[in-house]
């Protein structure tokens, strides 16, 4: 079989899975470079003995642009996101698979159709009027509204290959589906005791003598890693929510409108649908005020991108200072520790240790409080600290490795007590009050629990899960070890879902059962397609020489 397609089975279903907008306003950007990369090489080859046209492939291209678009709620694709592994000419060549594949079942989608699809597309994104998506956004990236009617017309055939190919998945039946329902849905009651290391630590004493013999032996553990620098302008998105209320004239409309379609998100966390509606109108005005920082980030950007030809590490400072703007220097960080002086999100972590002397500056950043314009500044190798200088982490270290396993010697203890009083009748209260612990009796759950915070500071949900649906009634699941010591489970009784929900939620259940085995036929299809009818075309023979290479190094 072809192995870049086995191994990248993740981005096979991709390029296929539908649409679904969930952003309140677009992102409009008038300064990007993707419209001038590289599309392929010139050796196209061909799919199921039809030769790939360059015409046919950059279409293609274009229609996968456009779906990064709309995927990334109006963010257009950029150097960085090529580098965190999207590959738009890999999904270009699936794309074209897919396509041939519409064209081979007789997969013709209307005008009628495409023109509604189309027109509830740029509705869910606030365009309006249609030509403003025409002027803003199709034409300042070289596309036309021909190519975004060819790609919603091959959107909406992928969909209709998706149901045609993926039958299969729509006959389960609801008998089948419902005793899905019931095992997802039944409910333990539960109590818990939880070991903690933190619990013991106070028993602990930590003799200096053993604390240098700890630090020695764990070495590699304070060890401190490769770390960068950079310099940084930030647009922040308070500066920009005046103005975008005034852009905003239907703000109100907005939010009733939004209401409708989110207000359960924006309801959790508020005490009445007022106060729910006012964080929604938060929401609405932060991102229409991050257009207006991303636009000037962008166009600030541009400036100190082609500021020098090639581009020098000075630029954003020299042109900060001629647009007034201040620049800042992060403190140094690495790559599982971000600047903790800045709200922002991984993809400036990942973006920020791509850049070098040679590559000083990278796209935009889009932060949580505003948009990040980076410069490299400097880089500092791993080195190891010494001693007097970690003394303090070293020592709280050995007292909690110390308090670790005093915590799990006590759970182990106290599990061979439960046992054993189980076995000989008594209730498992009161074997936790002979041993002096105390149980937490946790709220009914099931195997489509989304969340249970009594559990979930001591170890992961799918983990807990696990353990409690692996023990029996009536019995323990003997002691477990966590990270922060060890839980001991004893599981009281299962309760079956309550008949009424269990009436109300089933039809949609079967409804997403249905649709979901249809998506995994349609894949499991697609992929054994694709692995055959990709497997001459010369870029993808290229990409498995060279992981074969890579894999022979290492």
């Amino acid at each position: 079989m072809f192995g870049t397609i086995r191994r990248h089975q993740t981005w096979l279903w991709a390029i296929i899975i539908t649409l679904t907008i969930i952003s309140f306003v677009i992102f409009f950007s008038p300064y990007a470079r993707t419209g001038n990369a590289s599309r392929g090489p010139d050796n196209l080859g061909t799919l199921n003995g039809e030769v790939i046209t360059r015409n046919d492939f950059d279409h293609a291209y274009e229609e996968v642009l456009l779906q990064y678009f709309f995927m990334s709620s109006g963010n257009w694709l950029t150097e960085a996101d090529r580098k965190a592994n999207f590959d738009p000419e890999q999904r270009t060549y699936l794309r074209l698979l897919a396509i041939q594949k519409q064209d081979q079942l007789g997969i013709h989608v209307n005008s009628e159709t495409a023109a509604q699809f189309a027109t509830q597309m740029l509705q869910n994104m606030h365009i309006n009027p249609p030509q403003t998506f025409i002027d803003k956004v199709l034409k300042p990236h070289g596309l036309t509204i021909e190519d975004f009617d060819r790609f919603v017309r091959h959107e909406l055939g992928i969909q209709e290959l998706i149901a045609s190919v993926g039958l299969s998945g729509k006959l389960a039946t609801t008998n089948e589906v419902k005793a899905l329902y019931l095992r997802e849905h039944e409910e333990l009651m539960t109590e818990a005791v939880f070991f903690s290391a933190s619990n013991y630590l106070s028993a602990v004493t930590a003799p200096a003598d053993a604390v240098g013999q700890f630090f020695t032996n764990q070495l590699a553990n304070y060890r401190i890693p490769d770390r960068i620098q950079v310099s940084y302008v930030k647009f922040p998105f308070s500066n920009y929510l005046a103005t975008a209320e005034k852009q905003l004239t239907n703000l109100n409309e907005m939010v009733d409108v939004n209401f409708q379609r989110y207000g359960s998100n924006f309801l959790k966390d508020a005490k009445s649908p007022e106060e729910a509606k006012a964080k929604l109108r938060e929401k609405i005005l932060e991102e229409q005020a991050s257009l207006g920082a991303r636009k000037d980030a962008i166009n600030f950007a541009g400036k100190v991108f082609d500021a020098t030809n090639p581009p020098r590490s000075e630029n954003l400072e020299q042109m900060a200072k001629s647009n007034g703007l201040p620049v800042q220097i992060s403190a140094p960080f690495d790559r599982d520790q971000p600047p903790k002086e800045l709200d922002i999100t991984p993809d400036f972590t990942r973006t920020a240790f791509n850049l070098s002397a040679e590559e000083p500056f990278a796209q935009p950043i889009m932060g949580r409080d505003g948009v990040y314009v980076i410069g490299f500044y400097k880089r500092l190798p791993s080195e190891l600290p010494t001693f007097d200088s970690v003394r303090d982490k070293v020592s709280f270290d050995y007292k909690y490795s110390q308090a670790l396993t005093l915590a799990r010697k006590a759970g182990a203890e106290f599990d061979k007590l439960a046992t054993n009083g189980l076995a000989q009748g008594k209730t498992f209260e009161a074997a936790c009050a002979e041993a002096k612990v105390k149980p937490v009796t946790l709220p009914p759950f099931s195997l489509s629990t989304k969340e249970l915070p009594e559990v979930e500071s001591h170890l992961r949900l799918d983990q807990f899960k696990q353990i409690a649906f692996g023990t029996l009634p009536g019995k323990t699941s003997g002691f477990q070890p966590t990270l922060d010591g060890g839980i001991d489970l004893f599981v009281k009784s299962k309760m079956p879902p309550d008949e009424t929900k269990l009436k109300t939620e089933l039809p949609n259940f079967v409804a997403y059962v249905r649709q979901s085995r249809q998506r995994e036929a349609f894949e499991l299809w697609f992929r054994k397609e694709a692995e055959k009818s990709l497997r001459d075309v010369p870029y993808f023979r290229q990409k498995e020489q060279q992981m074969g290479a890579r894999s022979a190094k290492s």
